[in-house]
């Protein structure tokens, strides 16, 4: 992988105080995504590994790349160590452009979704 951080699971280096430069460009100085995009949302590829993104931002690179393996909005957040208001504005960018499959969850007039819970759950007993 670029620059823009470790293959999952590598070591992560050592890094300098965050920038708030380096976001604000990323994002071109927007705080909001496009759509909105809950912190479970899945995001999922839709490039393949042989489409060439060599002229994509490294972001978009690293997202993509990651996402082969569905992912939550939090974990391409986490994983790539980015603020969660850039993945989401960098996730909705791709998302409109048709890069990442975006799945929404399934509220039920604001009645908590039982997997989701259950998901919450099993990952803080992983912990």
């Amino acid at each position: 992988m670029d620059s823009w951080g470790p293959p999952y699971g590598a070591p992560v280096p050592p890094r300098d105080p965050a920038s708030p430069v380096r976001p604000y460009a990323v994002t071109g100085g927007r705080t909001a995504p496009r759509m909105q995009l809950a912190l479970e949302a899945l995001v999922s590829s839709a490039t393949s590994m042989h489409q060439d993104l060599s002229n994509r931002p490294p972001e978009q690179r690293a997202i993509s790349s990651l996402c082969r393996q569905v992912r939550s909005v939090a974990e391409v957040s986490a994983l790539l160590r980015i603020p969660l208001g850039v993945a989401r504005v960098v996730i909705a960018d791709m998302a409109a452009e048709g890069l990442v499959h975006v799945h929404q969850p399934q509220l039920d007039a604001g009645k908590p979704d039982l997997g989701l819970l259950e998901r919450v759950l099993s990952g803080l007993r992983r912990l």
